[in-house]
C-alpha cells in the first residue's frame, strides 16, 4: 500500500472589486508612483469598501469559487480551517461562520493566526489531518481584509496592503504526489517590529489606544525588509538541499507577494529564472494569508501534474518557512 500524502486538488479565490491604484494614494499620502513601484512593485490592490462585510465575506466568496469550479458537494468537507490576520471578531471563529455559509455542514473549523505565513502553517496542519488517515477534505482558505487595520495617513504601510482571499482542497493521494517536505520557523525577536499594539489582552481596547490608533498595523520597514530576505532565501534553498533538488528541478517559486525585491532576493538564492518566479504583487499588493492560494489561483492553468514548487513566506512575529509539493493533476 502507497504512503498516503496530502495533494491540492482544488484552487478558488476572490478579490474585491474596488482597486485602489498608486494614484490615488499621491492624493492622499506623501508619496507617488514611482517610489511605491519601484520599491515594492505594487501598482494596485484591492479593498472591500462595503462596512458591514469582513473577512468571512471574501473567505465565502473565494470557497464557492472553489467549490464551483470543481463540483465539489460542500458537505463532503471534513475540515476548514482559515488562516487570516484579519478575523471576523476576536471571539467567534470566523472559519465556523465559514463552514457555515458555504454549506459545510458535517464540518469543523477554525481560526489560525501567523500573519503572512498563516497559510502556509495551514497547509501543514491540513496535511497532517489528512496524513493520519482521519480526514478525507481539508479546506484551507487565506483571507484578510487589511484595510480594515490599516492607517490610511500612514505612508509606510497604507501602500502595502490589499484584501483579498483564496482557497485549495487538500485530499489524500497515493500516487506520489503533494506535500513533500517543509520546514517552518518562528522567532520573537519580530515581536515589536511589525504588530497591531493594541486590542489584546495586555492593552485592551479605550479611549486611549484608539485616539492613538494603535489599533492600526505598525512596522520597523528596515528591521522587516532585513529579517524577510535572510530568512525566507534561506529555508528556500535549505528545503531544496534537503530534498536535493536543483534549480533545474523546480518548477515554480509561490513566494509570498510582500515586495519584489524580498521575492527576487529569494529566486536569487535558489538560482531561479525568472519566469519560474510567480509574481501578482502589482496588481493586489500584500494580501497576508490570501497571498500564496491567490498566486495559485492566477497561476492554475500553467501548472501540469507533478510539477515541483516550492512555496515561502515570511511574517509578522517574526514566522516564516518553505513548503515543498508536487502538483496534483493537470488543470
Amino acid at each position: 500500500m502507497n504512503e498516503i500524502t496530502a495533494a491540492i486538488t482544488a484552487v478558488g479565490a476572490y478579490v474585491p472589486e474596488d482597486i485602489l491604484t498608486n494614484k490615488m494614494l499621491e492624493e492622499m499620502v506623501d508619496t507617488n508612483d514611482e517610489w511605491i513601484t519601484s520599491r515594492t512593485g505594487i501598482k494596485e490592490r484591492r479593498i472591500l469598501k462595503d462596512p458591514d462585510k469582513g473577512t468571512s465575506y471574501l473567505a465565502i466568496e473565494a470557497a464557492k469559487n472553489l467549490i464551483e469550479k470543481s463540483s465539489l458537494d460542500p458537505a463532503e468537507i471534513d475540515v476548514v480551517i482559515l488562516a487570516t490576520a484579519t478575523p471576523d471578531m476576536p471571539v467567534a471563529a470566523s472559519a465556523v461562520h465559514v463552514a457555515t455559509q458555504i454549506g459545510a455542514v458535517n464540518a469543523f473549523g477554525y481560526d489560525l493566526q501567523a500573519a503572512c505565513s498563516g497559510f502556509l502553517y495551514a497547509m501543514s496542519t491540513a496535511s497532517a489531518y489528512i496524513e493520519s488517515g482521519r480526514y478525507k477534505k481539508v479546506l484551507v482558505i487565506g483571507a484578510d481584509k487589511m484595510s480594515s487595520i490599516i492607517d490610511y495617513t500612514d505612508r509606510t504601510t497604507c501602500i502595502i496592503f490589499g484584501d483579498g482571499a483564496g482557497a485549495v482542497l487538500m485530499e489524500p493521494n497515493d500516487e506520489g504526489f503533494g506535500l513533500q517536505d517543509e520546514i517552518l520557523r518562528s522567532d520573537s525577536v519580530g515581536r515589536a517590529s511589525l504588530n497591531i499594539e493594541a486590542g489584546g489582552s495586555i492593552m485592551p481596547p479605550n479611549e486611549q489606544t484608539v485616539a492613538r490608533k494603535l489599533h492600526f498595523v505598525r512596522q520597523d520597514g528596515k528591521t522587516v525588509f532585513k529579517f524577510a530576505v535572510s530568512n525566507m532565501a534561506e529555508v528556500s534553498e535549505h528545503i531544496m538541499k534537503r530534498n536535493h533538488l536543483t534549480n533545474e528541478d523546480v518548477d515554480w517559486l509561490v513566494a509570498h507577494q510582500a515586495n519584489k525585491r524580498i521575492v527576487g532576493a529569494t529566486a536569487k538564492r535558489m538560482n531561479l529564472e525568472d519566469e519560474k518566479v510567480l509574481m501578482n504583487i502589482e496588481r493586489y499588493g500584500n494580501t497576508t494569508s490570501a497571498t500564496l492560494p491567490l498566486l495559485l489561483s492566477d497561476y492554475e492553468k500553467n501548472f501540469k501534474k507533478g510539477d515541483n514548487i516550492i512555496f515561502a513566506s515570511f511574517g509578522g512575529g517574526f514566522t516564516w518557512g518553505a513548503t515543498f509539493l508536487k502538483w496534483a493533476y493537470n488543470s
